[in-house]
């Protein structure tokens, strides 16, 4: 992609509400009427494509020992042993309710897990888990397999790296937020930038491949000086990735953020100042603007993924090996295969018993259309690639672009007389001013959005 610039007019201007894409059709969509029994058809289908797809695979493990307050994730926060324990058996025994479905001729490439805090769990659970996983899944050798997890700083010490590293993995993702004192108490999430540095320097020993930390902007009692700080310290310690999410503050749908006095809250001026401070502040350190919330430095895969047309956005943000089909398992975890999205339930309970029935406790899904596999193309481009070539994607769905989408390239004019784009002959390219707001160019595209009266509540595109 281009540049990336930053004008605070035309964000105020396009950063309304908007999905974030992760997956198109976008998951308000998803309906009660995909369950269980479509998810099997669709997937043993996907083992008789030409050329099956590899297999990723995301674990959601949701529980924590502390509440930070400003999470929308799903998540629990719990010492109860029993319940955690439950939850970890029922995990494996889905591992074995999946695996059956897929043919052990399709390789696992990626494995993620997420939360929660997944490492709330031992590392001898965390091998139960891993072994369950090998057990059911053909994985894919060492040197080919991308396998990543999840740390709390706060809970990891060096001396569990290579603990991790024995299990497999190799790419490791830390939270931190925010090295501010003030900003850590006021979300209660207190953790020392030593802890922080001392993680990176044993992954780095342990030979893990990449490490990436996560940072927030628009917390409470942020502001540009102290955040300016933080920047130099995560930029110092040279992570591999940093992703720098937007704080939505939604209390009335998180409880949690309930306990955060919005008068502490950056106003929208400072936070976009905030913003602009982290673009430019982790462009001078040489890391590369993937796009949305993800930076990289230029050595990672993301850029290369980026620059051969590889790089996708899933439910895990931007990743590499867009030709995976994502097996999600556990409460709430949402994964793609072939053309059909599912969805689990939140309820770890409810999650658990029917687990133990030997189902699976899909609550939602949506087999995708043929008008939701085109627009679904379109929209992974622009957020990818930031361009779309007409020729080739007329080539790959048989269209006529001018044709298919006469409406939408009607409403593309003041978009391009703002800059956010170009529109020639041939193409559409997004332009530096329009990188941070790929999200308002790509709900152009979306017909869901056209169509429906009722909108489902989004975050701020910005």
């Amino acid at each position: 992609m281009s540049e990336v610039r930053f004008d605070a007019e035309l964000i105020r201007r396009y950063g309304g509400r908007g999905p974030r894409y992760t997956s198109y059709p976008t998951a308000p969509h998803f309906h009660g009427g995909y369950g269980e029994a479509q998810y099997r058809r669709d997937a043993l289908a996907t083992n008789r494509d030409p050329v099956p797809a590899p297999l990723s695979l995301y674990l959601h493990l949701p529980f924590c020992r502390e509440l930070c307050y400003y999470c929308g994730c799903t998540k629990l926060v719990t010492r109860n042993d029993a319940r955690t324990g439950r939850y970890l058996d029922a995990l494996q025994r889905e591992a074995a309710l999946q695996g059956e479905l897929y043919d052990g001729q399709r390789r696992v490439e990626q494995v993620h897990l997420g939360g929660g805090t997944p490492t709330y769990y031992s590392d001898g659970q965390l091998a139960e888990l891993t072994g369950a996983l090998r057990a059911a899944f053909t994985f894919a050798p060492a040197d080919d397999l991308q396998c990543s997890i999840e740390v709390d700083p706060r809970t990891v010490g060096p001396e569990r790296l290579g603990a991790l590293a024995e299990l497999g993995f190799n790419r490791l993702s830390l939270g931190v937020q925010d090295f501010d004192r003030h900003v850590q108490v006021a979300v209660n999430r207190v953790q020392s930038f030593e802890s922080t540095r001392d993680l990176v320097v044993a992954a780095r020993e342990q030979g893990f491949r990449s490490v990436s930390i996560d940072l927030i902007y628009g917390l409470p009692l942020q502001e540009t000086g102290r955040f300016g700080k933080t920047l130099d310290k995560v930029a110092a310690l040279r992570p591999d990735r940093i992703s720098l999410y937007s704080y939505a503050h939604l209390p009335q749908l998180f409880r949690a953020q309930k306990l955060i006095p919005a008068g502490q809250l950056p106003d929208d001026r400072e936070k976009l100042a905030l913003l602009e401070l982290s673009i430019r502040a982790l462009g001078d350190a040489g890391y590369e603007y993937i796009g949305m919330d993800h930076f990289a430095l230029a050595t990672d895969e993301l850029v290369e993924a980026q620059r051969t047309g590889h790089l996708q956005r899933n439910f895990q943000g931007y990743s590499t090996h867009r030709h995976c089909d994502l097996v999600a398992l556990g409460a709430s975890a949402i994964g793609q295969v072939g053309d059909s999205f599912y969805q689990h339930g939140k309820n770890t309970n409810v999650y658990c018993a029917a687990i133990e029935r030997g189902q699976l406790p899909i609550e939602r899904g949506l087999a995708r259309s043929e008008d939701d596999r085109i627009r679904a193309d379109l929209i992974q481009e622009l957020m990818c690639q930031g361009e779309v070539d007409f020729a080739e994607f007329e080539q790959r769905h048989g269209i006529r672009f001018d044709d298919y989408f006469l409406a939408e390239l009607a409403d593309l004019p003041p978009l391009e007389a703002d800059d956010l784009l170009r529109l020639d002959a041939d193409r559409l390219t997004v332009r530096p001013r329009g990188r941070l707001l790929l999200r308002a160019i790509a709900m152009v595209f979306d017909r869901y959005l056209r169509e429906q009266a009722a909108q489902p509540r989004y975050s701020k595109v910005i």
